[in-house]
């Protein structure tokens, strides 16, 4: 059970009991957790959904964004279950608008997110969704993207918490953190 969630939460065992965790994958040793399993059960992904719409009410959000791609999976029928607009965070040449990027270290080298330069404004409470916190370096970069336009992350919010010696948390520490579950 994560600090984030009650102990007899039986929405959080619910959506917990469906992720599928694959030895080896990507890479020997590494245990991954897949949550594709949950999107295929309706009542799982429905209590997902409904934990990251409790979040956002919670934290006042005025915006959704979703990171790429599993991030939008679960932004895009939050926003709209709340009629709350939806941002896109998203690698790199795939917006076809005006762009704000930043470049961020991941473990193993680099990488780029870029949204569009009009989707946030200065006011704005965006909550920022994505499947899993591991280091924390994408929403990290995120959570830059949204300061440097003028708003406010109003919580960043993920599914799945993976172990802490990836350190996620303490990359995000000045910033809201709802986790549904973690292992």
């Amino acid at each position: 059970m994560h600090e984030d969630r009650r102990v007899d939460d039986p929405i959080e065992q619910l959506v917990r009991d469906n992720i599928r965790c694959i030895p080896d994958f990507p890479k020997p040793g590494i245990l991954f957790r897949d949550i594709t399993t949950v999107l295929e059960q309706p009542e799982a992904f429905q209590a997902a959904l409904g934990f990251f719409a409790e979040a956002a009410e919670k934290h006042g959000a005025t915006k959704i964004a979703g990171i790429e791609s599993r991030g939008f999976v679960f932004a895009a029928p939050v926003a709209a279950d709340l009629g709350l607009p939806l941002v896109l965070f998203r690698k790199p040449g795939k917006l076809p608008f005006k762009t704000r990027s930043v470049k961020y270290t991941l473990e193993y080298g680099t990488d780029t997110i870029e949204v569009h330069e009009n989707s946030i404004q200065p006011g704005d409470r965006v909550m920022i969704i994505d499947d899993l916190l591991a280091t924390g370096g994408t929403m990290s970069a995120a959570v830059r993207l949204v300061r440097e336009m003028g708003a406010e992350v109003a919580v960043a919010a993920f599914m799945v918490e993976l172990p802490s010696e990836l350190n996620g948390r303490a990359r995000l520490a000045d910033v809201e953190i709802e986790c549904m579950t973690a292992f």
